[in-house]
């Protein structure tokens, strides 16, 4: 399971059953078209091709429903239903999962009408394409990097919105999945003797995701680092950040044992 699908909340999908209620407005009785026919080129009014849309959307058939708001908008491109019908495109990739098609179908919509109303869901979407594809800690962290980005565009661009509270939290949670990455990645150079590789990783936990729940550990594998490196004295800074600011850790116990047994004439507090 990703990280993504473990943090799936209501508030996320709240958002956006909202704003695609709000972007897919109803194009009035136009009989949509029947979940059994296919999706081939043929020649309807927007209403009609539209309705079908939504109609194959509503009965669970994301990708059908895809192929559908693109068709609206490739036969009546100067339709008022054609901007709509590009961002309903993006959200139905995005619910059938077809993440690289949902971001392109979003980012086109961005190209296109950048001013739109609808542009700060827009990049909400995107932010979750990649959000949703990000994976354990054990594989390249190449999409969490992207949906970092994404987010913390969104959180730029519309600060006072309400994807932009959903993605702070996000951003929180893809902070602390890299630093589980660099732990990961240090505590390998550990195990192999490259104490000072592993070291350099734990110290981009300190510096760069203090914040997060790995950052207790990562002050403890520097103690044990720095003194496997024959640097006392910088075992003794670690630790002394690791006993102001998390003194009733396990990661400080074992710190003041560690520098105790190694290091006697230095003291972890």
């Amino acid at each position: 399971m990703t990280l993504a699908a473990s943090l799936r909340t209501p508030v996320r999908l709240a958002l956006l059953a909202t704003a695609t209620a709000a972007i897919g407005l109803t194009a009035g009785c136009a009989g949509g078209a029947k979940a059994k026919k296919d999706v081939a080129y043929v020649a309807r009014d927007v209403d009609t091709l539209y309705a079908a849309a939504k109609d194959r959307l509503d009965r669970g058939n994301p990708k059908q429903a895809a192929a559908l708001f693109d068709e609206v908008e490739r036969q009546h491109p100067y339709s008022p239903w054609a901007r709509r019908a590009q961002l309903m495109s993006a959200f139905s990739y995005y619910a059938g999962r077809d993440y690289p098609k949902a971001v392109q179908s979003a980012q086109r919509f961005l190209s296109i009408h950048p001013g739109n109303k609808d542009a700060p869901y827009a990049y909400y979407l995107i932010a979750l394409c990649y959000y949703e594809q990000i994976s354990d800690v054990t594989r390249d962290q190449k999409i969490t990097s992207q949906a970092l980005t994404a987010l913390n565009e969104v959180v730029r661009r519309y600060p006072s919105t309400q994807y932009a509270t959903d993605a702070r939290l996000k951003i929180d949670l893809v902070n602390d999945h890299l630093a589980g990455k660099e732990m990961e990645i240090g505590r390998f150079y550990e195990r192999s003797g490259k104490w000072l590789a592993g070291s350099l990783r734990f110290r981009t936990v300190v510096d760069k995701y203090q914040p997060t729940s790995h950052t207790p550990e990562a002050l403890y594998r520097l103690v044990e680092t720095y003194l496997a490196l024959g640097i006392p004295e910088e075992a003794q800074k670690a630790a002394a950040v690791l006993a102001n600011n998390y003194p009733g850790s396990e990661w400080y116990a074992r710190a003041y044992k560690l520098m105790n047994d190694k290091a006697p004439g230095t003291t972890a507090s």
